[in-house]
């Protein structure tokens, strides 16, 4: 099983088993005060949404946190806007981040807003990972978005996606 993917199970097993402890404790008929048990069942709402943030990390559920700052691009899915039923579009992309420049073995999915530029960048390279040119991105700020990154609302750090091709493995002389 891989390491990640078990700790995120440990921690729900433990999140249930304190739901129904807790549970258990209030339909029991205690004579608690009536703040103790409001204290108790938020508590318990509390640790539901525990729960269901890790269990959306183990359903691979796409992640809306930033790309790394270099990895390689595995595929993408465009799901266009359609401004007739209100809905925005996004761009899935999977990808390996790259540590001490070699892939890491978990790829993860992303969800990035859609940008009609970013499908034409991302569409190239998938052409050319399908020709055989396996594609490395590295993402920068945008240049031009002013200010300090401090003053500026979470979630709005834009980010420039650049592919290449990843350099071929030189064999080793004899």
């Amino acid at each position: 099983m891989i390491p990640t993917v078990s700790s995120q199970l440990l921690w729900l097993v433990l999140v249930y088993a304190l739901l129904a402890f807790l549970l258990l404790c209030l339909l029991l008929a205690t004579r608690w005060h009536w703040g103790v048990k409001l204290g108790a069942v938020l508590l318990v709402s509390g640790f539901y949404a525990l729960s269901h943030a890790t269990l959306q990390g183990i359903a691979g559920w796409p992640s809306d946190a930033p790309l790394p700052p270099r990895f390689v691009l595995l595929s993408a899915v465009f799901d266009e806007p359609s401004p007739g039923r209100g809905h925005a579009g996004a761009i899935y992309i999977w990808v390996n981040p790259m540590k001490d420049n070699q892939p890491l073995a978990m790829p993860r999915v992303h969800r990035l807003p859609y940008e009609k530029d970013l499908h034409r960048i991302l569409g190239d390279g998938l052409r050319k990972a399908r020709d055989g040119n396996t594609q490395m991105g590295s993402t920068e700020p945008v240049p031009g978005s002013g200010g300090f990154a401090w003053l500026r609302p979470a979630g709005n750090d834009r980010l420039q996606i650049k592919l290449s091709d990843l350099p071929r493995a030189q064999l080793p002389e004899k």
